[in-house]
């Protein structure tokens, strides 16, 4: 067992890992039904003008604005009905002086028409007469052709995050089908003799795995597909076998054992794989034994064995990884700044992410200890403490950022 020697900063190895990580550039195409929530691979340009004609955007009577302009409440202007139109219809005649059409909402506009008049403002009269107590302008309440979404203009560009009112452009535009990103493969591999999946008989000495299966959540939760791959055991030949089994995915990680044990054997795997080593140790509390490697092209993350650990370091960098993989915008971060309910001693040099809750107003830290998943299961976020600073005390206004 060596410790680990020396440690990089935080900024530094999040600098080293996007530098490695490529945007996946493999594309699909999916039906409308399933595009919600995918990235557009290129930009969306309408065919067509929305809505395609002039349209009603009231219930109420097509007029020809001049011949009402005399209406008041008190002296109501007369004009003939002609007929009717539904949503859904076209109605082939002119409309002429001296004549109105009741027009539902969305039904196209007539040739003539050059208003419309809610049915508010109007009475039906003896006859085939409509009385109109309130005159209109030309144009009121029709939405012309165009005036939503004009033909050659650009709706959608690549790398947009459809979203259901996206969608709901693109079905505007008839748009059956749309391209899309593929979404990245990520392996998940655990590792380490002491660990079972769950489900399985709990043997002396053993620990269900954890890290696993709050990893494979946060990943798909991300844009990612994941693969589970079969546990590593703490041998070197056993370690290479299932690396080289995972290349096919965008990008592996490795989960469990500890930072000078198991990771030490993982590190030595990598290497005789002829693979680049990156880093081994970051600044950060928790999740400082965090490694990283080169296997050809595909980034490899070994990632502490502890569930508080592992799963911090999942928000910290394997969510921003994967979304730059999966052409994601970076996750919008929800801020609260609350008062904190106790002191807190940080170490100094390490940039430090403190699992929090919120009660009655006041930021109040979870963290037990790293082994411990409950750190982050009650915890509605966490705020970070710099590596230059190293106490904070009850009543400092801090930031959370929300889960």
């Amino acid at each position: 067992m060596k410790p680990l020697k020396s440690l990089i900063s935080l900024e530094e190895g999040k600098k080293i890992l996007f530098s490695h990580i490529k945007p996946v550039e493999k594309v699909e195409k999916l039906p409308l039904t399933q595009a919600n929530k995918r990235v557009l691979f290129r930009d969306v340009v309408a065919s067509i003008n929305v809505p395609p004609f002039n349209r009603a955007a009231m219930d109420g009577y097509a007029v020809k604005a001049h011949n009402i302009y005399s209406a008041r409440s008190m002296e109501p202007v007369r004009l003939k009905l002609a007929g009717s139109i539904s949503a859904g219809e076209f109605w082939e005649g002119e409309l002429k002086d001296g004549e109105c059409l009741q027009i539902a909402t969305g039904a196209p506009v007539p040739s003539g028409v050059d208003a419309v008049v809610m049915v508010e403002d109007t009475e039906k009269d003896d006859g085939n007469f409509i009385k109109f107590y309130r005159p209109v302008y030309p144009g009121a309440n029709i939405s012309s052709a165009g005036e939503d979404i004009k033909k050659g203009q650009k709706v959608c560009l690549r790398e947009d995050l459809l979203t259901p009112a996206k969608v709901g452009v693109l079905a505007a535009l008839g748009e059956k089908e749309v391209e899309v990103f593929v979404k990245p493969l990520v392996a998940i591999i655990p590792s380490g003799d002491e660990i079972i999946s769950p489900g399985e008989p709990l043997e002396k000495g053993k620990i269900y795995d954890v890290n696993s299966y709050t990893l494979l959540a946060l990943v798909e939760e991300n844009g990612c597909r994941v693969i589970l791959k079969p546990k590593l055991t703490d041998n070197i030949d056993d370690i290479i076998k299932g690396i080289e089994n995972a290349l096919l995915a965008d990008l592996i990680i490795i989960t469990g054992g500890s930072s000078v044990g198991e990771r030490d054997l993982i590190l030595e795997a990598i290497l005789q794989t002829k693979g680049e080593f990156l880093f081994h140790g970051i600044a950060v509390k928790p999740g400082k034994p965090t490694l990283a490697c080169l296997v050809g092209e595909k980034l490899v993350l070994g990632m502490p064995g502890y569930p508080t650990s592992c799963l911090t370091n999942g928000y910290g960098f394997v969510v921003p990884l994967i979304r730059k993989l999966s052409h994601l915008p970076p996750k919008k971060e929800m801020l609260i700044k609350a008062p904190l309910s106790r002191r807190i001693t940080s170490t100094l040099g390490r940039h430090q992410f403190l699992p929090v809750k919120l009660t009655n107003g006041w930021v109040v830290p979870v963290f037990k200890e790293s082994g411990a998943i409950t750190s982050m299961s009650e915890a509605e976020g966490y705020i970070e403490i710099p590596a230059n600073v190293d106490l904070l005390e009850r009543g400092d206004e801090v930031e959370v950022k929300l889960f």
